[in-house]
């Protein structure tokens, strides 16, 4: 969405291999890895080798702000719920600087994920309470950590926060953490329009496959590619599933030179209902 980040070829085909696998973990079902009360709850990563695990981040649209997601390369443990939520905890913004978090600086994991009896713990460090944030972000900072962990873990069960090991009756003055967190409606709390592959400022061949998810109308997913602000190729792809978020991916072949990807919502009321969603990949053809 602004200056590309360099990205390096062998992290995009990483996501590439995971993404038919990620896709799902907008809603994973409840039978899934980590559901087996163990006390770890990650399922087991090749040692070594990187992982692309979903990370949830807050960004503004026309009608407020929503959660989208990055893939991001992380080194590989037995432990995926615990490096999802590190992740997330260790920068203020996303690859792409548009996507942001609102939890503190210096917020620390302070004990491995536990997930168990159908609930998802995570003990996160004093400076977890000193977020300024008014009530919706609020919410949608704790709906960032919920997504996350329930990604690394392909389950929706509710998640627990404690704070220095202790439960906390609430978070900010805004968001009640007395009961372990269920997952907010994703088609009031996400983008319904994702980008998920090629990442923001990533370098690509000449043929960019595009990959990511969408809640589409009709299963339509418009698409255009610009350079310096001008419409160079447009057309549309059709997700799985229309109205639901589904997996979709498209191909377009460009020159060298660095363009934008935007999807925009169709918008089947003309203009009479809400700004459409719409998301943004700055990219790099070599």
């Amino acid at each position: 969405m602004s200056t590309p980040h360099a990205t390096t070829r062998w992290v995009v085909a990483l996501a590439a291999t995971v993404l038919l696998t990620a896709c799902t973990t907008s809603e994973p079902g409840s039978g899934s890895a980590g559901s087996s009360g163990t006390g770890s709850a990650s399922p087991s990563s090749t040692t070594g080798a990187p992982r692309a695990l979903a990370i949830y981040y807050v960004a503004e649209t026309a009608v407020g702000p929503r959660l989208y997601r990055e893939f991001h390369s992380v080194p590989a443990t037995a432990d995926n719920a615990s490096d999802a939520v590190r992740e997330l905890l260790a920068r203020p913004t996303g690859t792409d600087p548009d996507y942001r978090s609102s939890w503190p600086a210096g917020t620390e994991l302070r004990n491995p994920v536990v997930h168990e009896a159908g609930v998802i713990t995570v003990d996160l460090s004093a400076k977890a309470l000193t977020a300024q944030v008014g009530s919706a972000l609020a919410e949608l900072t704790v709906q960032q950590l919920v997504y996350t962990v329930q990604a690394a873990l392909q389950n929706t069960d509710p998640v627990r926060i404690l704070v220095d090991g202790k439960p906390v009756p609430e978070l900010w003055g805004h968001v009640s953490t007395s009961e372990p967190v269920r997952r907010a409606d994703p088609y009031q709390t996400r983008s319904l329009m994702q980008i998920d592959e090629p990442a923001h400022g990533a370098q690509v061949g000449r043929i960019v496959q595009v990959k990511g998810e969408a809640a589409a109308f009709e299963a339509t997913v418009p698409w255009q590619v610009l350079r310096d602000g001008q419409v160079v190729q447009s057309g549309f792809a059709t997700s799985l599933e229309g109205q639901r978020f589904a997996a979709f991916s498209f191909t377009v072949t460009l020159e060298p030179g660095q363009y934008v990807l935007q999807l925009v919502e169709d918008d089947p009321s003309g203009g009479a209902g809400r700004p459409p969603f719409t998301d943004t990949k700055t990219i790099n053809v070599v």
